[in-house]
């Protein structure tokens, strides 16, 4: 799959093939990134966390456009090494890149040396994992004041997207075929 645009357009990264892994579309990256955009993400100041990272696509897409740093979490070793080699074939190294090959409800019951900026989360479909994923990320700390946080789900999924947390107010949520794409913001306070 190639990177849309920024440092790394037009370059190709890998991804793991296999149950569960469904990397997203340049329509769809196109879109979420566009909305990213329109509502004004700073690049230079966002640090991206990748929940269920997959193939890391959006992180990758975020760097080549200049994001600070990514943390990528992914459970599956496969997928993570993938990660990892597109990471290096791109050329990033050090803290730009931080692949966590490890179960991401056992790291987010930790607290994060600082939060994150922009938070991408595309949990397995059927699973039920997308709310208690932010309800851990946000209780711990991981999700900082302000910050986009975008979910990449099922069309069909039945999600009260303003019901998720008190603390995320819903920005869109849009259908892309058998992709649903909902853009939060973090808010200080829980909505009353």
């Amino acid at each position: 799959m190639r990177i849309i645009s920024g440092e790394f357009g037009g370059r190709t990264i890998r991804s793991v093939e296999g149950p569960g892994y469904r990397p997203a579309t340049a329509k769809v990256r196109g879109a979420i990134f566009s909305m990213l955009e329109a509502r004004g993400i700073d690049w230079e100041e966002t640090h991206v966390l990748d929940l269920f990272a997959g193939s890391g696509s959006l992180t990758f897409e975020a760097l080549s456009r200049g994001a600070v740093r990514g943390v990528l979490m992914e459970k599956n070793r496969k997928a993570a090494a993938c990660i990892s080699e597109n990471g290096k074939s791109l050329g990033l190294r050090g803290s730009r890149v931080r692949v966590v090959a490890k179960d991401l409800f056992k790291v987010l019951n930790t607290v994060p040396d600082k939060p994150f900026s922009l938070v991408f989360i595309d949990p397995p479909y059927g699973k039920d994992l997308l709310e208690p994923a932010l309800v851990k990320a946000i209780a711990n700390g991981w999700i900082a004041e302000d910050a986009f946080v975008l979910a990449e789900v099922e069309s069909g999924l039945e999600l009260d997207a303003d019901a998720v947390s008190p603390f995320l107010e819903t920005l869109t949520d849009k259908l892309y075929g058998q992709t649903r794409i909902i853009v939060w913001k973090k808010r200080k306070s829980a909505k009353s």
